[in-house]
């Protein structure tokens, strides 16, 4: 006979790991470098700078490979691996006349520490920080692109730089609570069900962007969502739209799945179009999506 008391033990484990990781169960970094772009053929400088509690980072400067420099992207990358591996996703920017610079938060690749939700937001702060300081930048030539996690921490980071701001936010895939992303995985999981919602309220919503991104008027904003997104649903990105100030844009991609719209060469001719206009000071030019159908290609290197 089964002893009733297994499923509540299992509950209960569930539960104190909950309590102890509840900010680690969003971050998984990789300490190692997958490869080097350079082996493809791809330009890019080291860059390192510090957070402001002194840990230190590291990313890649990725210079414009033609003769006119229309601006600069800074990526905010996911919530895996490192640089080496997201690099895949802006590496094409360089010969679209845009430099990039990506970088990794505390504890993913060559940087210094370990990811909380605080270090994080303070690891984006301090990549803004650094784009500010490089001879190449001008930041109201500049761009920000986060992708999952990583547009999520690009919109709250973006409301609390005080310095000068961005053309424009293209946000990818981002999630609206830290709390709601919890309860929705939680919710999914039968042996987790019953306690979505209790152990949801261990996770801070503090830097949830759904309560923020109202802030970033009048700085543009793009949300780009796939309608085949199962990581996390297209109403999360209609969410922040509805919560957004003009000016904003939302694009639901009818097929997409997570973190592939970047992978289909209409989006980003598009994205281009969007980025140079934002530049320009056109601040409804991502009103218009791209047009389809949306047939992602393979992500090929550069």
């Amino acid at each position: 006979m089964r002893n009733p008391r297994y499923p509540l033990l299992a509950l209960l484990v569930i539960s104190l790991g909950a309590l102890t990781g509840c900010q680690g169960a969003f971050f998984y970094p990789e300490p190692e470098h997958y490869w080097d772009p350079a082996d493809a053929g791809l330009v890019y400088d080291d860059v390192h700078f510090e957070a402001a509690d002194g840990t230190e980072l590291h990313g890649w400067f990725l210079p414009s490979r033609t003769d006119e420099v229309h601006g600069t992207v800074i990526h905010f990358h996911g919530n895996a691996q490192n640089i080496s591996a997201h690099v895949a996703a802006v590496w094409w920017l360089p010969r679209k006349g845009f430099q990039v610079l990506t970088f990794d938060y505390r504890g993913f690749g060559r940087s210094a520490g370990s990811p909380d939700f605080s270090g994080v937001h303070e690891d984006g702060l301090a990549a803004l920080a650094k784009a500010r300081e490089l001879e190449e930048v001008q930041l109201d030539e500049t761009v920000i692109l986060g992708q999952s996690l990583g547009a999520s921490v690009a919109i709250t980071v973006t409301t609390k730089w005080d310095g000068p701001q961005p053309a424009g936010v293209a946000a990818e895939n981002p999630f609206d609570s830290y709390r709601g992303i919890t309860r929705e995985k939680l919710g999914g999981f039968w042996l987790t069900w019953p306690l979505q919602i209790p152990l949801s309220w261990l996770v801070s919503d503090a830097y949830a962007p759904i309560d923020r991104v109202d802030q970033l008027t009048p700085t543009p904003i793009l949300l780009i969502a796939g309608s085949e997104d199962r990581t996390i649903p297209p109403f999360h990105s209609q969410r922040l739209y509805k919560a957004a100030k003009e000016p904003r844009a939302i694009w639901v991609l009818e097929g997409a799945r997570h973190n592939a719209a970047l992978a289909d060469a209409t989006v980003r001719s598009r994205l281009v179009e969007v980025f140079l206009g934002w530049i320009e000071g056109d601040a409804d030019a991502a009103a218009s999506p791209p047009e389809g159908p949306w047939q992602p290609d393979p992500v090929r290197q550069p």
